[in-house]
């Protein structure tokens, strides 16, 4: 974590009073041209983190920004307007900031599904881990950051131009290209053969189908690892449960999804705002089972078939089929129960309306 004075060669987020946000690297002699005039990185190069900077024109000879806050201290933009005078608030950015403003090729894991992956997963320091799919790097910064260099990071990622992205960004990011983390390039059925038995506790896949890669996954993991799976759609993750369950090799799958929604809290305003960040991928999460033992999974009862398609059966089998769903979950004695509440119900319907149109005839 760095610490003191605004060094040239960081990134700085730049935050004004409407929220609005800019990320920038810091350059000597750079500039950064807001919708309010114009940044000098020499201005921010040196002040400590939490300091707030003005915007000027391009020339900057009319008036200084001290000058026009002293004029104005409580709205310097209103006086000093037509030079910039707009305040931005300098700070480092957090890891979340970083990663929604890097560049990149491919789409990256949004912040609320990367906090579930550290956490599910129990990925702590010096703990080695394997990811394949690394993508602009998003998900690979929070490892990094997560393990530490006590730990290690391989990325399996398969395409040359998409592990340069991931590479300049980590690069960034730290100062350094970090030293615990191997980043290969191809594909995981070809590179991961060459990886060792046991090797891993922790293992992250962020691809089409992984359930096509879970046997080499289980090899190279350490009996107790975790892995979880990040999928997009019910289809895909449908199928890596399935495959978890029927390889024996891995704890019943746990499958979540993770919601975000932001609020507004402005005196007695208080309410979620309009807009959320709904589903955006399913994880799917188990522990690797030693070798020569079979997991334990929960077993359905007989009538309970989940999986067979009604299409495929024929007709006596599908008359079969749903008269075991009308029956399988309620006794005859709740039915009854149900049915002599109804009878109640609809009688008191009756009840009233008589007493109504008696009221009517009266009248």
């Amino acid at each position: 974590m760095r610490r003191g004075p605004l060094q040239a060669g960081e990134k700085v987020q730049l935050t004004d009073r409407k929220g609005k946000r800019i990320t920038e690297q810091l350059v000597p002699g750079g500039t950064v041209q807001t919708e309010r005039g114009v940044l000098f990185h020499d201005d921010i190069i040196g002040l400590p983190e939490g300091s707030v900077v003005t915007t000027v024109t391009a020339e900057g000879q009319s008036e200084s920004a001290a000058e026009a806050y002293r004029r104005n201290p409580r709205k310097p933009w209103k006086t000093a307007r037509r030079i910039g005078g707009w305040q931005y608030t300098v700070m480092r950015p957090r890891l979340q900031d970083f990663i929604l403003s890097m560049p990149r090729g491919a789409q990256i894991m949004y912040p609320k599904d990367i906090a579930q992956v550290i956490e599910v997963c129990d990925i702590r320091r010096g703990m080695r881990v394997l990811e394949s799919g690394g993508g602009s790097g998003a998900m690979g910064l929070h490892l990094l950051d997560a393990v530490g260099e006590d730990g290690e990071l391989t990325t399996i990622e398969m395409r040359s131009e998409f592990a340069r992205v991931c590479e300049a960004n980590a690069t960034v990011y730290f100062g350094i290209r970090p030293a615990w983390w191997n980043l290969m390039v191809g594909d995981f059925d070809s590179v991961a053969p060459g990886l060792p038995d046991d090797h891993f506790d922790r293992i992250f896949l962020d691809m089409l189908d992984p359930w096509n890669r879970l046997d080499q996954a289980w090899r190279v993991i350490a009996p107790g690892g975790v892995i979880t799976c990040y999928v997009t759609t019910t289809t895909q993750m449908s199928r890596v449960a399935e495959a978890m369950r029927e390889s024996g090799h891995w704890t019943e799958p746990e499958i979540t999804e993770t919601l975000e929604r932001g609020w507004k809290a402005q005196g007695l305003a208080v309410r979620p705002n309009h807009e959320m960040i709904g589903h955006t991928g399913f994880l799917i999460t188990a522990r690797a089972m030693a070798s020569g033992v079979d997991a334990l999974h929960k077993r359905e009862r007989p009538t309970k078939d989940v999986y067979s398609d009604i299409d495929d059966l024929t007709a006596e089998q599908q008359r079969e089929r749903l008269a075991e769903l009308e029956l399988r979950d309620i006794s005859d004695r709740k039915l009854r129960k149900v049915l002599h509440d109804l009878d109640q119900q609809v009688a008191n319907i009756a009840i009233v309306s008589g007493a109504q149109d008696d009221r009517g005839s009266i009248e």
